[in-house]
């Protein structure tokens, strides 16, 4: 019984071995004839009983399979097909298709490559992404094009596709490191860039370069989660950009950028506390930036802070003097007074020695906030500053100016 289930068995195998061969046959008739249509049904035909084929069959299937989905202009088939065959040959360790296959991918990923680089010039991001990604799908040691598919998704706002691309990067722990060969030149005692290790190497020894150096680029890596971060914000979901993000920071701690963009995610959480806290250290790591200081005083003072904003919004006016908004917060936040001291007004209106105080102190505010909101209005003027400024000089009875303002406001309107 053994031997006639065996004998069985090996007949089945040579029907199967038959049948691939014949399929195989098929579509090499169908290629030379330019049929890919057929060539390709074909091939799917002889992919069901590929699975235990012989090396030198498997290794054709996948080669008759590249061109024939190279002539249907499915690229991306194609392109897995010849590097199924190249990973098959060389496991192998036998070279049948791929000495043949290895130009025409080339010439595929060369055709692809340029394709997307020419869309992206021409801001068809789009298509970029398409091709980029299937220059990629041709190529999957050249992580690179996947970076630049994720990035061209991005610009087209197609964040689903790009956050496909970024998550893909973030997983194969891309980095984007590039090494540069450089030297300096004796004709112009410049660093330059020589391309290659072997061509910088080679100028060395003519003696046209000297002091040879390799200079590797900064990791991508904390930018892609910035990336993914970014775009999950763009989705609304916040928390998880928060935690994004921290893993990015903790990447590259020192990277400003990277805190900034967590402290704009709390101000979507509506989470102020959180992003005061990180204003504050951003303005450590970059003490001579006049927005961080002036977004301290806005957050201060949204917080009842009062004394604490002014002190940001002057440390921003003395970090850059014609910060005009900063100047223009400042008056607000010195007129901030004003409200407290009109409430006690309208209660003392039978009190006049005690209203004619409160009108004091009330002239006292205006003109310490004044200069500053002139100086706003004089970096840029709109009808609330002119408006503000009109009402302060009626208030201090500076007659002229209340003029020159109510004519303004005036012609504003």
């Amino acid at each position: 019984m053994k031997k006639q289930i065996l004998a069985l068995t090996i007949g089945l195998a040579s029907v199967a071995s038959f049948a691939q061969k014949n399929e195989l046959k098929a579509a090499e008739k169908a290629l030379k004839k330019n049929d890919f249509a057929a060539a390709v049904a074909a091939i799917s035909s002889a992919e069901a009983l590929i699975a235990n084929a012989d090396e030198k069959t498997k290794s054709k299937f996948y080669f008759l399979k590249g061109n024939a989905y190279a002539g249907k202009k499915d690229l991306k088939t194609a392109g897995n097909a010849y590097n199924e065959l190249l990973d098959f040959e060389k496991k192998s360790g036998k070279k049948r298709y791929s000495d043949k296959v290895q130009p025409i991918l080339s010439g595929l990923i060369k055709t692809v490559s340029e394709k997307a680089i020419n869309q992206y010039n021409a801001k068809d991001y789009k298509g970029a992404t398409e091709n980029f990604e299937l220059t990629y799908n041709l190529s999957p040691k050249d992580t690179a094009f996947l970076f630049n598919a994720a990035v061209s998704a991005s610009i087209a706002k197609d964040h689903e596709a790009s956050l496909k691309h970024y998550n893909s990067l973030r997983k194969l722990g891309y980095t984007g490191i590039t090494t540069q060969y450089m030297a300096t030149s004796k004709e112009t005692n410049e660093l330059e860039d020589l391309g290659s290790k072997q061509q910088r190497d080679l100028m060395v020894r003519t003696g046209a370069y000297i002091n040879p150096v390799d200079k590797n680029s900064e990791s991508k890596a904390a930018g892609i989660i910035k990336s993914i971060a970014n775009i999950l914000s763009e989705q609304g979901k916040y928390e998880e950009a928060v935690a994004t993000i921290k893993e990015a920071r903790a990447m590259n701690p020192e990277d400003l950028s990277l805190l900034l963009t967590e402290a704009d995610f709390y101000i979507k959480l509506n989470k102020m506390d959180e992003f005061a806290t990180l204003m504050k250290e951003a303005v450590v790591k970059d003490p001579n930036n006049a927005m961080l200081f002036y977004n301290l005083g806005v957050v201060t003072f949204g917080q009842g802070q009062i004394e604490e904003a002014k002190k940001y919004y002057k440390k921003a006016i003395e970090i850059d003097p014609n910060y005009s908004d900063a100047y223009l917060n400042l008056s607000i936040a010195i007129l901030a007074k004003d409200k407290a001291i009109v409430e006690e007004m309208n209660k003392s209106l039978s009190d006049f020695k005690k209203y004619d105080e409160l009108e004091k102190q009330q002239k006292a505010v205006y003109k310490e906030a004044l200069p500053y909101l002139e100086k706003g209005d004089a970096l840029k003027r709109t009808n609330e500053t002119v408006k503000t400024l009109l009402n302060i000089y009626q208030i201090l009875e500076n007659e002229a100016k209340a003029k020159e303002y109510a004519e303004l406001y005036k012609k504003m309107q």
